[in-house]
């Protein structure tokens, strides 16, 4: 099929499985990255994509590029991800100002445009559940503040007739990401995670319903502005996770003395903020904190299929014992 597609974000976990996804269908696509960008992240879209090598925080050269070239598709994942030591303003350049050059180039030549954003605009924990396209937007850090700042710019552009759609994944998990899902498959196989003694319910995303999203995007007509929370069809309590994870790992439920009170992830919130840690107050977020979305329209409109995270979480789990198996040989 030949459709001319410009898309970022290849070297990243989502970025990179959209487009393993794209050339089965799409034979024109252009993949912007990061100079000096790492072969091995890119290697398997050798002689398959055209690279461009720019760095989202230097907007002049991206505004330049733009200004010589059309697409009929932008597909904009690229972005710098929380918890990780940028300043402040390379935050702002590749989340915002990056997004709003793409978004004028794909507005002035009425190309459909297809943002990544995150869940984390109504916050690490929304006010909330589920979380759904009415819910107040938290900027409870800067990452969270810039997505916000993005998807802006993208609805103003709608009123002005940007052909636009937003794509809001939750916490993904794949094979080959070292996020919070592989974390916690390492903290449970070592006997260090802790949880609450207390029900909590999180809602993760299969790299596969995302994958599904961004391809029937490029194929549908959709109400311009229209946003997408995506995660997989329910979700799902900690500890059901955590006996599941370890049931794959060692055939039995995990350890209930790991459970202990939840006043102790209160009070490791209360330190993180103190000492202004963003990540730390994630970490104890995450696991102490109901945390699940409103994805039902997705689902409708999208034609996703069902996904569950149990059994599909076992993808993980057994990419997991692979990667371990690999190391003790």
């Amino acid at each position: 099929m030949t459709s001319k597609i410009l898309i970022t974000g290849i070297s990243g976990f989502i970025g990179r499985n959209v487009l393993r996804q794209l050339i089965q269908s799409y034979d024109s696509i252009t993949a912007i990255i990061r100079p000096e960008t790492n072969e091995e992240r890119i290697i398997e879209f050798v002689d398959k994509v055209s690279f461009v090598e720019i760095d989202l925080t230097d907007i002049p050269k991206l505004k330049t590029y733009l200004d010589n070239n059309i697409f009929e598709v932008i597909i904009h994942i690229g972005a710098l991800r929380g918890g990780r030591k940028f300043s402040n303003s390379a935050y702002y350049n590749a989340n915002v100002n990056a997004t709003e050059q793409l978004v004028i180039n794909a507005k002035n030549n009425n190309s459909k445009f297809i943002y990544c954003s995150s869940v984390g605009v109504f916050g690490a924990i929304p006010l909330e559940l589920p979380a759904n396209n009415f819910t107040k937007r938290q900027e409870d850090n800067y990452y969270h503040f810039t997505k916000i700042r993005a998807e802006a710019i993208i609805q103003k552009a709608v009123l002005y007739g940007l052909n636009a759609v937003i794509v809001r994944p939750s916490i993904t998990y794949g094979t080959n990401d070292y996020g919070f899902p592989f974390t916690l498959t390492k903290l449970i196989d070592k006997k260090l995670l802790f949880l609450p003694d207390q029900d909590v319910i999180i809602h993760l995303a299969n790299i596969n319903v995302i994958t599904q999203a961004f391809l029937k995007l490029i194929e549908i007509d959709f109400h311009p502005g229209i946003c997408y929370n995506i995660a997989d069809s329910h979700p799902i309590e900690l500890h059901k996770l955590a006996d599941f994870i370890n049931n794959e790992l060692k055939d039995k439920s995990y350890l209930r003395k790991r459970d202990i009170d939840i006043k102790y992830f209160q009070t490791g919130e209360k330190i993180a903020n103190i000492f202004k840690s963003e990540l730390w107050k994630a970490r104890f977020q995450l696991i102490s904190r109901h945390w699940y979305y409103d994805v039902e329209m997705s689902y409708e409109d999208l034609s996703l299929k069902e996904t569950d995270t149990i059994p599909n979480f076992k993808i993980v789990s057994d990419w997991y014992k692979d990667l371990k198996s690999k190391k003790n040989r």
